[in-house]
């Protein structure tokens, strides 16, 4: 394996990215396109669920951190299993819903982009990148709260990776481009930006290092209304598969 390959691969491995998936395209009925209600309710289900597992796994960390005896242990003990935690729940955050939320290039490579589209794999690398940004940002705001998870900004970012991982099923997972482009603007896009004034306002430097974050939210909003222009622009909320 050249130098090449091993660094695709090794981007891919830690982004969960993952080659040769089964496609998963929901095919909608456009010739009488109706709304989907079910799977707008699952959608939004499924979005609750996974921000009320992770605010509670914020609520655990607090109480883990109370029970450990961290004073007997080493000072950066406590930064490490900070930095750790938050690099999960970053890079993991998909396994707290109940969404199919494969990443998966495929999608991306099978449909119409723009000429200024960037390569597929720009998006793993991009997104460990603004990975470690968010591990830094949060840890510094997590450091000027007193050691505290469950703190509002934190609870922000939360509902922000939540909202990113619906944004991925309906788009990537589904091929929903149309449902999708509301959905990048009321998700991630709006969320990210509360979430960096929010660490701004805690912390202006956890602010200015989690801004990249929103830049590129900001780019691939504007691919996805791209991308939907392309390919046929369906209606911009759930419709109904075919019968199959």
């Amino acid at each position: 394996m050249n130098n090449k390959n091993l660094v695709e691969g090794g981007v891919r491995s830690v982004m969960g990215v993952k080659e040769g998936s089964p496609d998963k395209t929901v095919q909608t009925d456009l010739d009488n396109p109706q709304w989907d209600p079910a799977a707008t309710l699952n959608y939004l289900g499924a979005t609750i669920a996974q921000i009320s597992a992770m605010i509670a796994l914020l609520w655990l960390m607090d109480i883990g951190f109370k029970q450990l005896p961290l004073a007997d242990w080493p000072a950066w003990s406590q930064p490490a299993i900070a930095c750790g935690f938050f690099a999960f729940i970053t890079l993991r955050s998909r396994l707290f819903s109940l969404l199919d939320n494969t990443r998966n290039s495929g999608r991306y490579n099978s449909i119409q982009r723009p000429g200024w589209a960037p390569p597929p794999l720009a998006f793993p690398i991009v997104w460990m990148s603004i990975a470690v940004l968010r591990v830094v940002s949060a840890y510094l705001v997590w450091s000027t709260l007193e050691q505290t998870f469950l703190c509002w900004p934190l609870v922000l970012y939360m509902i922000h990776l939540s909202l990113g991982d619906t944004w991925n099923t309906i788009f990537t997972v589904e091929g929903r481009l149309g449902a999708a482009v509301p959905m990048v603007f009321l998700g991630p896009l709006l969320s990210v930006a509360v979430v960096t004034l929010s660490y701004y306002q805690t912390l202006p430097l956890a602010g200015w290092i989690i801004f990249p974050s929103a830049v590129w939210l900001a780019i691939a909003t504007a691919l996805c209304i791209s991308l939907w222009q392309l390919n046929g622009q369906e209606p911009l909320y759930p419709v109904v598969a075919k019968a199959s």
